[in-house]
């Protein structure tokens, strides 16, 4: 292959490398700013329900998981241009612990927002059922 298109290429990779960790970045830091002021009005809010808390930590947490997957992919990105074994195995280290970090943010996410979830899905349901009897009585 010829040396100049193959380092034309790695710096085309490494500068979309950069960029999808600069998108992961924006990501993080929108929702850190989403959360936080979310959180300040909630705070100053004394009759506020403990699920609008949570919903701010679980939409955060969604954004973080979001900002790992961008994260998890320059590092997919990064390994197409490491020349040394030794670069290889440390981003080989970097994604594994990116990949646990997701997997269990994803968990605590899955388990924080089922009951919730189930229940929206159910008055979802409802109003479904609701409007199919309407429509079948011709009301």
């Amino acid at each position: 292959m010829n040396p100049s298109l193959l380092n034309g290429s790695k710096t085309i990779i490494e500068y979309l490398a950069r960029g999808v960790e600069f998108a992961a970045a924006l990501i993080i830091g929108a929702a850190a700013i989403e959360a936080t002021f979310k959180s300040v009005l909630l705070f100053f809010k004394p009759s506020a329900a403990p699920s609008q808390k949570n919903e701010v930590r679980l939409t955060f947490a969604r954004w973080l998981a979001v900002a790992l997957e961008f994260e998890l992919a320059a590092d997919i990105l990064n390994t197409a241009v490491t020349p040394t074994w030794s670069e290889i195995e440390k981003l080989a280290a970097i994604a594994t612990l990116r990949t646990a970090l997701n997997y269990f943010l994803e968990r605590e996410i899955a388990g924080e927002s089922e009951p919730a979830q189930q229940a929206a899905e159910q008055r979802v349901m409802g109003a479904k059922a609701s409007v199919t009897s309407d429509f079948a009585s011709g009301s």
